[in-house]
């Protein structure tokens, strides 16, 4: 034989003598019982939180009736080079030329710890009449990036700027 064959040989007898006397174990850990894990977090008084929490959404609901949210964009027309600022009001649509634009959600998200600002828009371009039920856009943006769902059109642009409360 071989020194070749010999040394497959030894590495062969070897795992065999291994794998042979290892140990078939299972551990376990034992049961708990779900009735005696305790809470980690505090329990409160559930009458005086439900009535401050009620109260907290009288106001909130109050204030939603009384300032409705706003969309502030940024249009530009890239023909002129002029830009104009744009306030949107929630489910109102408002022209830029010959755009349509509605605002149907705003608001603010926290994206890696930073305040950001989304808007769900919809844009018609009213120069073709064929196309009066189609979107040009019909989307979320991001006045962070507004590169993520860009607003593509030939001769204008939108971006978003701020979502705030009247």
């Amino acid at each position: 034989m071989r020194l070749g064959n010999k040394l497959y040989l030894f590495i062969y007898f070897f795992l065999y003598l291994n794998i042979s006397f290892a140990e078939d174990r299972i551990t376990s850990t034992p049961l708990m019982n779900i009735d005696e894990i305790k809470p980690s977090f505090e329990v409160l008084d559930e009458k005086n939180e439900n009535s401050s929490l009620n109260k907290n959404l009288k106001e909130k609901q109050i204030v939603n009736i009384l300032k409705p949210s706003q969309a502030i964009l940024i249009g530009l027309d890239k023909i002129t080079a002029k830009s104009s600022e744009l306030v949107i009001n929630l489910n109102e649509t408002t022209k830029f030329g010959p755009l349509e634009i509605k605002i149907l959600k705003c608001g603010k998200v926290k994206v890696d710890n930073k305040d950001d600002s989304v808007a769900y828009m919809q844009v018609k371009d009213l120069t073709k009449n064929e196309n009066e039920k189609v979107f040009i856009f019909n989307g979320w943006m991001f006045a962070s990036d507004p590169s993520l769902t860009p607003f593509d059109h030939a001769i204008y642009n939108l971006q978003l700027v701020n979502c705030n409360k009247a």
